[in-house]
């Protein structure tokens, strides 16, 4: 009995020690994971333990351990395979979250958050889905919505590599060769500019011009009889086109200046002048229309003077020619003055290498899809060139002149018309020449690029200022609500903005029905330029809002007509069409179209439309005058009635007609007549030197000297006062 007791206890002491063991391998993370005891019932390893001497220590030790590894192993797997939840109630949030990005972080719909941004600072009429929230902001609607959120990790992003195109080094002197002059004829509207051109190429071109008006820029080379080639950019003289005489000069040589012997300086005239010295371009004057008998070309020349433009015959450097475009008197002498001039300039380029030029026009056509006119000022443009200009690039499909004739080949100095863009760039943009088309994409990718980071600093620029200004009005209404508990001030801007609460953004925008929404459609990109600028000048907003929804090149086409339907705007076309098929989809579905091929034309067209928006004001005409001469009353059942005993003395007294008291210069009543007596007689007329007695509709006392005015109200339609400069 006390041999079994001994054994029993011999083989505790042995599993006392294999515990102690197996605990200090695991300090040691022997076992790759921290071993947790288990019931031994649970484990096959009990029965061992109930016959110790079957087992020896070492045997013992080893099959623990190969138990411990095993467990350790399955809790290394689960944890592996296991993944790590988000918490119950935590929003994982970023800076610069949208509302509807937050919206859907949490869960929630947009009026949610709407709903927390209630207690905030921000202006709700401000708020649209897509606005970016202050990173303050976030964390309280968050809190507000009894969660708890969790900051992202930023991805850190690299530093994007530089694959724009650039212009070549300047070429070896030794490379360069002579080139036709570019020039640029400036000047007045309607001085002259496109009729002398016209005579110098021997084309029609000024009868083709609506209204006789140069509508968007043309380029043409003139041959002259002695062989030289001049190319000539024709630029619009009026005042809406102003970019596109800016354009003109930045790749001209030498700038023709037209001006009228009979007209004199004007104001396209002066700022002809200024493009010319910025662009730091020489001028030759031109004075046109000198077979007139008004002409004076002597005061013409004394006029420029005032702006540093000095001609030959007063000491200066400007030639100054006499000429008749019409009649085609003295041409030859302007041309040979200006193939003078270009002499003197030496003008040379290189004709080799990758090509470098600059748009001067683009436009879409139905057939040829974009088209552009370009001046190329390196290189020698040929078909399969592939080009980049601005956002945009082109495998050179066909090369035209001005006359629509395919070419080869465009060396430097000569204007052409490129066919092959896969979008219409702008006019101005360089063009450059590239390698391949993929090189081309990469530089179009790169553009668009530095565009998207440049607009995104720009609206944060805008949304921090908008910050700022709504925490300035916030922290004045918090000192207005300064005396009230927190709970009184929670329920003042809740009902402050309940109203705002239950309308969304688009709802809210909606509500202003008094908006002018505008597509605007042209021929070319310049048209297009012009009609923008002249928008830009609109500062009527509080009369009627101007919304250009769509602007682009082409003839209106159905997605325009859809687009005004959704935005119930009106289309607006210059010197473009619109087929049969497109203008019976307008008429049933009511849209507007207005086609216009002058520019002012254009403009008076749209003031007229915004009229018609503008809601009818009230006037009055006074159709008679009286003077109250006695005061009495007249007693109709129990009642008093006041009466006033006058005498008209302007005028007449219809009493269908509305009336006014007037008492000290103030107006203290307007309404209706109830009573209008003669010698007690009622009577519907009193005129001009006649007595009366009348009673108002509203039971006032009358005084002696009060003046009663009979007047009528009509409707008048508003005018704009917008005024677009000409």
């Amino acid at each position: 009995m006390n041999r079994g007791l001994l054994l029993r206890f011999e083989n505790l002491v042995q599993l006392h020690g294999a515990c102690r063991q197996l605990h200090a391998l695991s300090s040691r993370e022997v076992c790759g994971a921290q071993w947790k005891p288990v019931h031994l019932s649970a484990h096959p390893m009990g029965s061992l333990l109930l016959h110790p001497q079957l087992w020896p220590k070492h045997r013992l030790t080893s099959a623990a351990l190969s138990q411990c590894r095993h467990l350790a192993t399955k809790e290394e797997t689960k944890k592996k395979r296991k993944k790590i939840p988000l918490a119950r109630g935590e929003v994982e949030i970023r800076q610069k979250m949208t509302v509807e990005e937050l919206a859907q972080a949490m869960g929630k719909d947009i009026d949610h958050v709407y709903e927390a941004l209630l207690y905030t600072d921000i202006n709700l009429d401000s708020v649209e889905p897509d606005s970016v929230l202050h990173d303050d902001h976030i964390k309280m609607i968050v809190q507000k919505s009894g969660m708890k959120y969790k900051s992202a990790k930023l991805k850190e992003e690299k530093e994007r590599k530089n694959t724009d195109a650039v212009k070549r080094p300047p070429a070896d002197p030794a490379m360069l060769t002579p080139r036709p002059p570019v020039v640029t004829i400036l000047g007045h509207v309607d001085h002259g500019k496109t009729t002398l051109l016209d005579s110098l190429r021997k084309t029609q071109v000024a009868s083709m011009e609506a209204g006789g008006i140069t509508q968007h820029i043309g380029a043409f080379i003139v041959h002259m009889p002695s062989g030289e080639k001049i190319t000539f950019l024709d630029t619009p003289g009026h005042a809406a086109f102003s970019a596109m005489r800016a354009r003109g000069t930045n790749v001209t040589d030498i700038v023709i200046l037209v001006v009228a012997a009979e007209d004199g300086v004007m104001q396209q005239t002066i700022e002809s002048i200024q493009h010319a010295k910025n662009a730091g371009v020489p001028l030759i004057l031109a004075i046109n229309k000198c077979d007139k008998p008004e002409a004076d070309p002597e005061r013409v020349k004394k006029e420029l003077l005032a702006h540093d433009v000095v001609c030959e015959e007063f000491g200066g450097d400007v030639q100054a020619v006499n000429i008749s475009a019409l009649k085609g008197e003295n041409l030859m002498v302007l041309a040979e003055a200006t193939v003078a001039l270009a002499e003197m300039l030496e003008l040379k380029a290189d004709a080799t290498g990758l090509v470098e030029g600059t748009i001067i026009e683009s436009r879409k056509d139905k057939g040829k899809g974009p088209l552009t006119t370009a001046i190329i000022q390196r290189g020698t443009l040929r078909k399969g060139c592939v080009l980049v200009a601005g956002k945009t690039w082109a495998k050179v499909r066909f090369l035209f002149d001005e006359n629509g004739k395919a070419v080869d080949a465009a060396p430097p100095g000569i204007p052409v018309e490129i066919m092959g863009w896969k979008d219409s760039p702008s006019a101005g943009d360089e063009i450059l020449e590239v390698e391949s088309e993929q090189r081309a994409q990469e530089v179009v990718a790169w553009r668009t690029y530095v565009e998207q980071q440049e607009k995104m600093k720009k609206d944060l620029e805008v949304i921090e200022a908008k910050q700022k200004e709504h925490r300035l009005e916030y922290e004045k209404q918090q000192q207005k609500l300064a005396h009230l508990t927190w709970r009184q001030r929670k329920a003042v801007l809740y009902k402050a903005n309940k109203h705002q609460m239950f309308s969304k953004p688009k709802e809210r925008t909606e509500m202003d029905e008094n908006t002018l929404s505008l597509i605007v459609k042209g021929d070319v990109d310049g048209s297009v330029e012009a009609i923008l600028n002249i928008l830009d000048s609109y500062d009527c907003e509080d009369e009627c809002k101007l919304d250009i929804v769509y602007f682009g090149m082409g003839d209106i086409s159905e997605n325009d007509i859809n687009l005004a339907e959704a935005f119930n705007g009106v289309i607006f076309g210059f010197s473009v069409k619109a087929n049969e098929s497109v203008k019976k989809l307008a008429d049933k579905k009511g849209i507007k179209i207005k086609l216009h091929n002058i520019i002012y034309k254009l403009i008076e067209d749209l003031k007229d439309e915004l009229n018609s928006r503008l809601p009818p004001t009230v006037v009055e005409t006074t159709i008679g005058e009286a003077s109250v001469l006695d005061t009495f009353s007249v007693t109709v059942g129990k009642n008093k009635i006041p009466v006033a005993g006058c005498r008209v003395h302007k005028g007449l007294l219809d009493r269908k007609m509305k009336f006014k008291l007037i008492r000290n210069r103030d107006v203290i009543w307007k309404g209706y007549l109830s009573s209008l007596k003669h010698h007690k007689d009622d009577v519907q007329v009193i005129k001009t030197g006649m007595d009366c007695g009348l009673s108002l509709d509203k039971n006032l006392e009358f005084s002696i000297g009060d003046e009663i005015i009979c007047y009528e109200e009509k409707e008048v339609q508003q005018i704009t006062s917008w005024d677009p400069g000409f």
